[in-house]
């Protein structure tokens, strides 16, 4: 094997992953047995010193363990080889699913006598702590439909205003703002710039997602508040009358859903608004059932959350909370599944902090509460549940179905691609992202995603950037935020839009990047990638991009590629934030990839030639990303 030489070889480590070309059967229902497959190097017998042999290539496997833990304990089954195909050994072992998540590993035994581990992190030459073992949940998955959809993400005070926004006054609470104003990204003005984008003016602009191939509405928070973001609810239980209130909420789901697009909401588990009805009839009696809801001292005061006090935070100890916000068809989480406003899912606000609190934590307790109710009510829902840190603990497949993926994905994606200009970095203290090389985005791209089970990771958020982030193309390279977008778009999970990235607009940070659309306003829009993104979204609807597996063939430098495989069909991606001169060798690549095959879409300029010793050449002036089809 190749262990700590560079990443140029990528592609002849042994690989395992969750999808169907290694777990040939499908969901596991919990006691039952499944077949899991890998597949090695079949190279030379002879190993080196560096294990590796053949220039580079791996020393050839000739025994494979599966390592799994039964209630905590380490059991090995020997694998049997199934035989040799275009170059790779592939092995099969049984595994038996004894616990709700059944973790394993593989061991290795090279010709020469050497062994190394694999697991979800890639191998290693030796033993290593269970944290990234691979995971298979015997939970039910997300919905088939929601697997690597494509996600387009609204902030609905600054998406698009309907005719009726014009005769509502703005509220006390606003600083109201032109639509053309700029955005005040910093000071006390910032919440209450109110710009007044409404529900309506979404549905009237449908035909705009449509275009884009759009699959997922993602709307942020639409429940009253005294607040631009709306994070800061007054209510849960009615759409704010700035945005049309209930009923228009209802006229964008139906014209969503005759689209055939899916609609989820945004909903604030961690915390209320100060001036939430719970929270006002909690300060006004000690007494009431509602102040058990928040976190009150002796002295009156309350925990709140990151001691704003306009953002109470929610105590999930008390019955009182969990039989309003998460429990039985009535409660919050269910209202707005059921008729008449029939969403299709829930994006769970500050889900790595609802319900914890020093030594308190009720966060699993909640997630799974959140999944049994939302399930109950609408039984094909997604759940996915906002987190900025390894964030792989909070979901093994029986809570929520996925996450955001901002430490596995978008965080390393603009290290590699930052151009050093000073942007909010996920609150570091950093000016800007460090630039890093292929190898090590690989690298911590591996690290993080290692402890998902594969569904979840097929049904996370795959996101360039956020209402919460600066925007990419701020903070990226020229021509970066196109590659972002290839990337987004092909690695496993739902790829995510924020309304605007299709227009290059700009934002140092959070608030800044909450810029109005540039709707018929031509010299607003910074860069039009409509383009791009409809042809992307596209290309998604190959299954392999979709569902395939995920195995890595270069990580170095300027230049990275992959391979997604599915039922005979593969998707070459390659991606340079450079200009790049990089040689895949011979047995690396799907077979039926030719020097001179034409790409299905691509960035920029990169071919693929011929090299002399049988391998493929590729070639780029980056930035520029391409992707191949092969069946």
């Amino acid at each position: 094997m190749r262990f700590g030489e560079g990443m140029s070889m990528l592609g002849f480590e042994a690989h395992h992953d969750g999808s169907p070309l290694y777990l040939p059967d499908g969901p596991v229902p919990l006691g039952g047995t499944t077949r899991v497959r890998i597949r090695t190097w079949a190279g030379s017998a002879v190993g080196n010193a560096g294990g590796t042999s053949d220039g580079g290539r791996p020393a050839a496997v000739e025994r494979v363990w599966l390592r799994t833990l039964e209630d905590g304990e380490p059991r090995f089954a020997e694998a049997r080889h199934l035989g040799v195909e275009d170059g790779w050994d592939w092995w099969e072992a049984e595994l038996r699913a004894v616990n709700p998540l059944a973790r394993y590993r593989f061991l290795l035994r090279e010709a020469d006598g050497r062994s190394s581990w694999l697991n979800a992190a890639g191998p290693h030459p030796q033993d290593v702590p269970d944290a990234q073992d691979f995971r298979l949940s015997t939970a039910p998955a997300g919905p088939d439909w929601a697997a690597g959809a494509v996600m387009y993400q609204v902030f609905p005070d600054r998406f698009a205003r309907s005719a009726a926004a014009d005769t509502r006054p703005a509220p006390d609470w606003a600083v109201p703002a032109d639509w053309d104003a700029d955005v005040e990204y910093r000071g006390p003005e910032t919440p209450l710039q109110f710009f007044g984008g409404d529900l309506d003016g979404v549905r009237e602009r449908l035909d705009h997602l449509a275009g884009l191939g759009v699959e997922i509405l993602y709307l942020t928070p639409f429940f009253p508040s005294a607040s631009n973001h709306r994070y800061d609810a007054e209510s849960f239980r009615r759409v704010d009358p700035l945005l049309g209130g209930d009923e228009a909420l209802i006229r964008l789901v139906q014209a969503c859903h005759e689209r055939g697009i899916r609609v989820i909401g945004d909903l604030t588990t961690n915390h209320t608004g100060d001036t939430h009805e719970w929270f006002r009839t909690a300060l006004a009696d000690p007494g009431a059932a509602e102040r058990s809801y928040y976190y009150f001292g002796a002295d009156g005061g309350y925990e709140s959350w990151w001691g704003v006090p306009s953002l109470p935070k929610l105590d999930w100890a008390s019955d009182g909370l969990r039989r309003d916000f998460v429990e039985g068809p009535k409660s919050v989480v269910a209202h707005w599944l059921n008729e008449p406003f029939r969403l299709d899912g829930w994006r769970v606000d500050v889900g790595n902090m609802t319900g914890r609190l020093g030594a308190a934590d009720w966060n699993h307790d909640v997630g799974a509460l959140v999944r049994h109710t939302a399930l109950e009510a609408c039984p094909g829902a997604l759940l996915v549940a906002e987190s900025t840190n390894d964030a792989a603990p909070d979901f093994q497949g029986d809570t929520y179905h996925g996450s955001m993926s901002y430490a596995s994905f978008t965080r390393p994606l603009w290290a590699w691609l930052t151009d050093g200009t000073a942007v909010n970095f996920f609150g570091s203290p950093l000016p800007c992202p460090p630039r890093i090389p292929a190898s090590q985005f690989v690298a911590e791209y591996r690290a993080f995603a290692a402890a998902y089970p594969w569904t979840a990771r097929l049904h996370s958020l795959v996101a360039i950037d956020t209402h919460d982030t600066a925007r990419a193309a701020t903070a990226m390279i020229p021509g970066g935020q196109a590659v972002a977008a290839v990337l987004s778009f092909t690695l496993p999970g739902m790829p995510t839009v924020f309304a605007g990235d299709e227009f290059g607009l700009e934002g140092m940070n959070g608030e800044h990047s909450r810029t109005p659309m540039p709707w018929d306003e031509p010299h607003r829009v910074v860069q039009d990638l409509r383009g791009l993104y409809s042809a992307l979204s596209a290309l998604r609807g190959e299954p392999v991009l979709r569902t395939g597996s995920l195995r890595w063939l270069h990580a170095g430098g300027d230049t990275l590629a992959f391979v997604r495989e599915l039922d005979g069909t593969a998707a070459l991606v390659v991606a340079a934030r450079d200009e790049a001169d990089v040689v895949l060798p011979p047995g690396l690549l799907p077979a039926g990839l030719a020097a001179g095959t034409d790409a299905a879409l691509a960035v920029g300029r990169i071919a693929l030639t011929a090299d002399g010793d049988g391998g493929i050449r590729l070639r780029a002036a980056g930035p520029a990303a391409a992707v191949w089809l092969l069946s």
